[in-house]
């Protein structure tokens, strides 16, 4: 996401929203929706397969030209003994949670993550690059992977998997794996809100329909790629993420209801659109996924989740810092305890915040994600 940091306003700033927590929600398939058992026999599905935004980029964006990435602390100060891979969080996301909950793996990695190996590959990567949305000037403007740039990715990466372990494993992988994507807050609350170059020419109304039509385009050429089952995260209430509070909220640093509102619309739009793609492709299955509720919940009522901050990111002074601004400078200055806090950073929810949405969702959309069409 890009955000309006002030006089940096116009520096793509990373972020889809905290939102697409939300992801993480259908992680658990045909599993129990409670915590998976340790000792699984097969996964629930051959590989994960993400594309988006920030919400699910584990490094993607790490060697890009952008200011749109986090490998640096204080970002990921409880992953792995605190180390800084990219992920726009103190710890794990939503597409880890996700991979673990289906016995596939412990994390998702990046793509463009120079160690991967043939193993890494065949059970999965994400694509997902931070700032980037379903208008391609989104990361036009952030420097950043478009959902174009990350199909061509995963047109490679199916080159890459079919020489290294034949045409037949590889076109099950294709098939039968679950493909998720998470995107669309940097649309709104970075290229419309923040900029000047969709405003004069779109209201709210167009420019939710000009994502839509793209989102369409994108889930109908990632089902001619052989994809079927298409786990797809709306737009969570981008308004309540601290650095929308900053910079609309008022003095009492409410939410900022126009983008809210304007989430909502989109999300409508979205789930309408997809009913309609499911039965226009045979075999396809794309699942709208409604994170906008369980995060609204969460922020309404903190203390029922053990948090006791929801208007602040624990990063530095947590209201508008993100990506770049959340830096080793911002250490000293953050929270002690990132596990009172919904958000991480001014637009990224915590690990905590991360897998309490998860269990929330799993139960609604596991089995329909898993379902064949």
């Amino acid at each position: 996401m890009m955000l309006n940091f002030g006089k940096l306003l116009c520096l793509p700033s990373t972020v889809n929203v905290v939102i697409f927590v939300s992801l993480a929600l259908v992680a658990g398939g045909k599993l129990a929706a409670s915590s998976a058992p340790s000792n699984r026999s097969a996964p629930a599905v051959p590989a994960v397969i993400v594309f988006g935004d920030s919400i699910v980029d584990p490094g993607n964006n790490n060697g890009m030209k952008t200011i749109v990435k986090c490998n640096f602390p204080p970002y990921g100060r409880d992953f792995m003994g605190g180390k800084p891979t990219g992920r726009f969080c103190n710890g794990i996301v939503p597409s880890d949670i996700l991979v673990e909950a289906f016995g596939v793996k412990q994390y998702l990695p990046a793509y463009l993550d120079p160690s991967l190996k043939l193993e890494d590959l065949l059970t999965g990567v994400s694509f997902a690059s931070g700032a980037s949305g379903y208008d391609p000037l989104t990361s036009k403007l952030a420097s950043v992977l478009s959902l174009s740039d990350q199909l061509n990715l995963f047109k490679e990466y199916v080159n890459k998997i079919k020489s290294g372990a034949g045409e037949e494993k590889a076109l099950n992988i294709v098939t039968n794996s679950l493909y998720i994507v998470v995107c669309g807050s940097d649309d709104i609350a970075n290229t419309y809100y923040t900029t000047p170059f969709r405003k004069g020419e779109y209201d709210i109304p167009a420019y939710t329909d000009l994502m839509v039509s793209s989102a369409s385009s994108f889930f109908q050429e990632l089902y001619g790629l052989g994809a079927r089952k298409i786990g797809v995260l709306g737009l969570p209430p981008i308004g309540c993420v601290p650095s929308q509070r900053t910079l609309d909220g008022g003095l009492a640093r409410a939410c900022s209801e126009p983008a809210n509102q304007a989430a909502t619309l989109f999300n409508s739009k979205l789930s309408s659109e997809m009913d309609s793609l499911n039965r226009k492709l045979p075999g396809c299955n794309l699942v709208y996924m409604d994170i906008y509720s369980p995060l609204v919940s969460i922020i309404q009522n903190p203390s029922q989740h053990g948090f006791e901050v929801v208007d602040r990111g624990c990063c530095g002074t947590g209201n508008i810092e993100v990506s770049v601004l959340c830096n080793r400078l911002d250490d000293f200055k953050s929270c002690k305890d990132d596990t009172k806090y919904v958000f991480w950073d001014s637009y990224h929810p915590t690990e905590k915040a991360y897998k309490i949405l998860t269990k929330q969702v799993i139960s609604q959309y596991a089995d329909k994600l898993l379902r064949d069409h």
